[in-house]
């Protein structure tokens, strides 16, 4: 049991959503949130009536210190919002006044301080700061957080050019803050009026097809086709259009747009728990396959958590191995376990994974079999039967 997250004599008890993950050693909070949540504190920003924005608080423990203000928290990870519940539940806090927005909703128009977690992905922080620059004023407190090693000088760049004058604190246990201040003339040349219109989306040809991907900021291989899914896409199980197959942790949709290209009415799901990532995969399906849009179900989830047991043939999955910075494969035994869940009898998952990450020993415990189908000098392919 992790000590709780002390702030100015106010005790947080914080899980790691989901919170039946198998490895337990990772803690939901880290040193870039205290100092944020401390640094606010010691220097009074804040006042009764004083409105937060909040970005990528991974499990509430920024917003949980805030609640008794008005709070929008952003944040493009689904498991993120539900922890963020979660823990306000089990600490006993009120979620009145915090409203979770995902990254496609459009920002409040005033905001008195904004604190900033620095997510992994520098394309969704750019796409955030572009969002951001149309709120900032020169009375808006704008602080940002991570680990020190993370914040480089081309991060400090990328706030100065999209935001205004940027500096940093010292370091604190190993983390370090970043302080903007508005430059008007950015801020009256934001690009776009007030609401959302994205400026990070990438899109591209699939190889040897007429597919077009779009990719919004946060979705994993935005620019190209990466090379497990490339392998993955030359072994998809054949089917027949009475099938039940989902996409799980399905990104662009690459994996479900390639078996629409062959049969156009399978029933579909294409799940992910990015809001930017379903949002992808269903402006692809939309692109390329318009007649099969009534096939398909888009759907921002905890892995398979809202589909019924024994409701699907077949389960497609390149599973993540990590969360947020963390490296975990927490992520890849639920998703293993939930299909089998989620499978009917003799459904198969058929999944792509890094060789050495031995994926072959989880399916055997979960399914009780599973055969190799192809590989590579780095990849294979696994399928596990539900018997």
């Amino acid at each position: 049991m992790f000590s709780p997250f002390i702030i100015n004599d106010k005790n947080l008890f914080l899980d790691r959503y989901p919170i039946n993950q198998v490895n337990r050693s990772l803690q939901a909070w880290d040193a870039a949130d205290e100092y944020l949540v401390n640094y606010v504190i010691d220097n009074d920003l804040l006042t009764d009536d004083s409105k937060l924005l909040i970005f990528n608080d991974n499990f509430g423990a920024v917003t949980l210190n805030f609640n008794q203000n008005k709070v929008h928290s952003i944040s493009d990870s689904f498991i993120s919002q539900l922890g963020l519940k979660h823990n306000a539940e089990q600490n006993n806090l009120a979620l009145e006044n915090i409203i979770q927005l995902s990254s496609l909703d459009d920002l409040p128009i005033k905001s008195d301080v904004i604190l900033y977690k620095i997510p992994k992905s520098k394309n969704l922080m750019v796409e955030q700061l572009c969002q951001i620059r149309k709120i900032l004023t020169s009375e808006t407190h704008f602080i940002a957080a991570d680990k020190a090693k993370s914040i480089q000088s081309s991060t400090l760049k990328l706030f100065e050019k999209h935001l205004g004058i940027t500096k940093t604190s010292l370091a604190v246990k190993k983390a370090r803050l970043v302080f903007c201040q508005c430059n008007p003339e950015l801020t009256n040349n934001a690009d776009t009026k007030l609401g959302q219109t994205y400026t990070q989306t990438k899109t591209w040809m699939l190889e040897n097809s007429n597919i077009t991907i779009k990719n919004y900021a946060n979705v994993f291989a935005r620019e190209k086709l990466d090379i497990g899914a490339r392998l993955f896409i030359q072994h998809l199980p054949e089917l027949t259009n009475e099938k039940k197959v989902i996409d799980l942790g399905c990104g662009n949709g690459v994996v479900g747009l390639s078996l629409l290209k062959n049969n156009p009415k399978t029933q579909l799901i294409f799940t992910d728990e990015s809001h930017m990532a379903v949002a992808s995969a269903k402006d692809n399906v939309q692109v390329n396959f318009a007649e099969s849009e009534a096939n398909c179900q888009f759907m921002v989830n905890d892995c398979l958590t809202d589909i019924e047991p024994q409701s699907v043939d077949i389960i497609l999955c390149n599973p993540p191995f990590h969360q947020q910075n963390a490296t975990t494969d927490h992520i890849a035994w639920q998703m293993f376990k939930d299909s089998y869940r989620a499978l009917k009898k003799g459904g198969e998952l058929r999944i792509v994974g890094n060789r050495q990450l031995g994926y072959h020993i989880k399916l055997q415990r979960i399914f009780g079999n599973e055969k190799l189908i192809a590989s590579n000098d780095k990849f294979v392919i696994l399928s596990a039967i539900k018997n």
